[in-house]
């Protein structure tokens, strides 16, 4: 007989999109080409491996601090201060498996039964899902399309009610590519201190921001570092997906109260693996710039292509690795228009409307996950497919 949690009964099902339909599609592996996954296709730079394997060889397998390496804290700390704008010490930072585990610390800290999360919408739905088995509920918030997605604080605070106790930002934002500015994050963060909300701010492409764009962590900003727990990752600027490494920061007592979850689940983070994310805070900045200089490229190549498809509208990302075309003219459903897609070109890209209602009409394609040769492969099909709905 089953006894499963109502935690995981009522939660909604984990999606992976069109990932999953493309592993069930008809078209062979070998054919597909993946643009709905946002993984970079750079591996990570060779003295972060050399460190953890020095590491490793130096006998660094053991336990060791809970809230992560004491030098890598101090390193982080660092960090923080000089291109954050945050001043934290070294107890206010908590070295998680990757940013997904940071988040979900938080939330299991912080989100009792009956409480309510804003998501501005589009949405990472990643986040949900925590949300939802820490007994909240997710609220979306939706920004508007013909304003390009920019935080309007009106359409947030209309969302707002007694039991909303945090806001979710994702500064870059994944999927609309906008990195938002100052007057946007002074705006949102007037909203949480007058109705006195945390602030969950994923800053996971913190570092993949493109041309004049700059990447503020709303925690600098006055009144803001005391209400908002920030999540950061080395896994898009140090491509180190795999490595699953990222980290918190908040109040000492906020990290303490997520160290209630973590020691729980994990106990700590991998010793070893992180004198490799030492390396990269260390010296890894270099190896960055040039894989941003390579993002760029690809993402200038990916939307000067898009815009010359008929019926494609494609903004310019200001960061991430995402392009987030507009498809409205083809007057379908995103959702079936990537079915579409993947069915006729074996091309994967996600449609919009997976990241909430505000992003239909759109679909998502990551210009950072596939190889010169078969992003330029991937546009060419596209390009056919949608010459082919207009000229038919």
């Amino acid at each position: 007989m089953s006894k499963l949690a109502r935690r995981i009964t009522e939660a909604s099902p984990k999606s992976f999109g069109m990932y999953e339909k493309a592993m069930a599609s008809a078209t062979p592996a070998a054919e597909l080409i993946h643009l709905e996954v946002g993984r970079p296709c750079h591996d990570t730079p060779d003295n972060i491996v050399e460190a953890a394997v020095d590491a490793l060889r130096r006998g660094e397998v053991h336990y060791s601090d809970m809230r992560g390496l004491l030098p890598l804290r101090e390193a982080l700390a660092v960090k923080l201060a000089s291109e954050n704008g945050m001043d934290v010490g070294v107890d206010q930072i908590l070295v998680t498996n990757g940013l997904t585990h940071a988040a979900f610390a938080a939330i299991m800290a912080t989100i009792d039964p009956g409480d309510e999360v804003i998501h501005l919408e589009p949405f990472y739905p990643q986040h949900v899902g925590k949300v939802e088995l820490a007994g909240g509920r997710m609220v979306a918030a939706p920004l508007d399309a013909e304003d390009n997605f920019r935080i309007n604080p009106d359409l947030i605070e209309a969302k707002i009610t007694p039991k909303t106790k945090a806001i979710v930002l994702i500064n870059p934002c994944n999927p609309t590519g906008r990195v938002y500015d100052a007057k946007e994050l002074q705006a949102l963060a007037e909203l949480a201190i007058r109705h006195d909300l945390l602030i969950f701010s994923d800053e996971v492409y913190e570092k993949v921001v493109y041309d004049d764009a700059k990447h503020i962590s709303i925690a600098s900003l006055p009144g803001m570092a005391e209400r908002t727990i920030s999540f950061f990752a080395f896994t898009k600027a140090y491509a180190m997906d795999g490595w699953r490494l990222g980290y918190a920061v908040a109040s000492p007592a906020l990290v303490k109260a997520m160290l209630n979850v973590t020691t729980n689940d994990v106990t700590h983070v991998s010793t070893f693996s992180q004198h490799g994310a030492l390396e990269a805070v260390r010296n890894g900045e270099t190896a960055v710039r040039q894989m941003n200089k390579e993002d760029r490229e690809r993402r200038d190549n990916m939307v000067q292509a898009l815009n010359q498809m008929p019926g494609v509208r494609c903004a310019l990302p200001e960061g991430t690795i995402y392009a987030f075309p507009d498809v409205r003219a083809l007057g379908k459903p995103s959702q079936q228009i990537a079915e579409e897609i993947l069915a006729e070109t074996g091309v994967v890209v996600e449609a919009g409307s997976f990241y909430g209602a505000a992003g239909e009409g759109h679909l998502r394609l990551c210009f950072g996950a596939e190889s010169d040769d078969r992003l330029a492969e991937a546009l060419n099909r596209l390009s056919q497919y949608f010459n082919q709905r207009t000229n038919g």
